[in-house]
């Protein structure tokens, strides 16, 4: 039975996974989303709007400056916390 319930939920994944990418736009499509005003935004305007060289340490530190702050706070809060959790086990 449980070999069964997992081919099921297995055929299930992958039917879900297929639907999902058959909905991607076609490559090289000019109107694809990745190819709007923003991208190319930030090819042309990032050196003159950070400084920086390299483009892509230029949306993660300065565009995305916030948001990867907020990233790193919460991945240090679950170290703290699985930290906590494993000392405090430990101890007992």
């Amino acid at each position: 039975m449980r070999l069964f319930s997992a081919i099921i939920i297995a055929v299930l994944l992958i039917i879900l996974l297929l639907s999902g990418v058959s909905e991607l736009p076609p490559f090289g499509n000019p109107y694809n989303p990745d190819n709007n005003e923003l991208s190319h935004s930030y090819l042309q305007e990032s050196l003159k709007d950070t400084g920086a060289l390299n483009i892509v340490t230029a949306i993660i530190l300065d565009y995305r400056a916030l948001d990867t702050f907020m990233e790193a706070s919460i991945l240090f809060t679950g170290i703290v916390v699985i930290s906590i959790l494993f000392k405090t086990r430990s101890a007992k």
